[in-house]
């Protein structure tokens, strides 16, 4: 019987609890952006990509202070908090600028809770344990990602899809994201061991060998990283409507919140490095599928394999470095979510140049990137694991 210690579920509850708030917006944030607001799907798409990079441009910064300070609880309180806020300024933006603003500043919220709060998880977490800890929480975490765009759904079919209904939807979203905050303020605090010395242009150093030698195959392999939106754009071309197309999103939810746990319950049970290759080798498969995928029922296994391979990108990547790096887990995760949201940058630029030739050729790259780490690791898992 796994044993599960109490703060996962109050953390997952906390991350279920955000996560319906903020899916619940962004499922409907680029409707109401272009539609309601008025601006143009090329600012759209400059906005995603800013806010892309505000999802992990505070990391190595947050997770730093973890470590340094010993703060776990008040430095995810300071996050989830942040992104509360940015939802109550929602509420008053009338503006494609505020807007605009809104959607970059909630997300600087989610990089500046992430490394204090897994490192958290990873501390309290046995580590015969740690992968099923981490699968239950990002279970948690993504079934709010499933709750939110449906309760979004029904509400604009009630209210309308007018600027009333939308703002019905902003005041909701932004009370269960207090709730959150107001569940994670009441929680007993966790501190880490405090390392006052460390600097944070020097902590690099302190970091262990493995981790380090880790970051390289976890680099090449960001490369091959593309946006969710070519898997949805690749199943419109194949014939299913926009409707259908939010089903599959909502499928692809439903996958990786069934795959988290029994992922990582086998991670504790096989070694995670196994996990890593395991990850690389499903994310190569899943691009030779959509290379050649014309039929509907190939599309709908393939969101449901990417569900699977999310579940282990997400929460045992983070379990695999807290074993890496026992001492600064905070900055180990957080240099770890920073790096990889710098190589996603070049890896959708890349990966939207090759679709505008031919939408194969994105995937063909995805699928030759991931094979070339996954050999790199499987070469380096023991100088890694040493």
């Amino acid at each position: 019987m796994k044993r599960i210690h109490p703060d996962v579920i109050r953390l997952g509850l906390v991350s279920f609890l955000t996560d319906v708030s903020s899916e619940a917006i962004f499922s409907v944030f680029a409707v109401f952006f272009t539609t309601i607001a008025g601006a143009s799907a090329a600012l759209l798409g400059v906005v995603e990509g800013l806010s892309d990079f505000s999802a992990s441009s505070l990391d190595y910064v947050s997770g730093w202070m973890s470590d340094k300070t010993g703060r776990r609880k008040s430095l995810a309180v300071v996050g989830y908090g942040f992104s509360t806020l940015a939802k109550f300024f929602l509420l008053v933006a009338n503006s494609i600028a505020s807007l605009s603003l809104f959607r970059i500043v909630e997300r600087l919220g989610k990089s500046f809770r992430g490394p204090p709060r897994d490192a958290w998880l990873a501390d309290v977490a046995a580590e015969a344990d740690r992968g099923f800890s981490f699968g239950v929480h990002k279970a948690m975490d993504k079934a709010g990602a499933v709750l939110g765009p449906v309760l979004a759904f029904l509400l604009l079919a009630w209210l309308g899809q007018d600027l009333h209904g939308f703002k019905v939807l902003f005041i909701c979203t932004a009370i269960v994201a207090v709730f959150a905050v107001l569940f994670l303020l009441v929680m007993k605090d966790r501190p880490g061991a405090p390392h006052q010395r460390d600097n944070i242009f020097k902590a690099w150093r302190f970091l262990s060998p493995g981790f380090k030698l880790y970051l390289i195959p976890a680099g090449i392999f960001s490369l091959a990283y593309f946006s969710f939106g070519f898997l949805l754009l690749k199943a419109y071309e194949v014939g299913f409507s926009i409707a259908d197309v939010i089903l599959l999103y909502a499928l692809f939810n439903v996958a990786f919140v069934i795959a988290s746990i029994p992922i990582g319950s086998l991670g504790d049970r096989i070694g995670r490095h196994w996990l890593i290759k395991m990850e690389y080798a499903i994310y190569a498969l899943m691009s030779l599928g959509f290379i050649f995928a014309t039929d509907k029922w190939e599309i709908v296994g393939l969101f449901i394999i990417f569900g699977v391979f999310y579940s282990i990108d997400e929460a045992q990547t983070k379990a695999f470095i807290a074993d890496l790096e026992p001492e600064r887990r905070g900055s180990a995760i957080g240099l770890y979510n920073f790096f990889s949201g710098i190589v996603y940058l070049p890896a959708s630029l890349i990966a939207g140049a090759l679709w505008t030739v031919d939408p194969s050729y994105s995937f063909v790259f995805a699928l030759i990137v991931s094979v070339i780490a996954l050999l790199i690791f499987a070469v380096m898992d023991r100088r890694i694991l040493r």
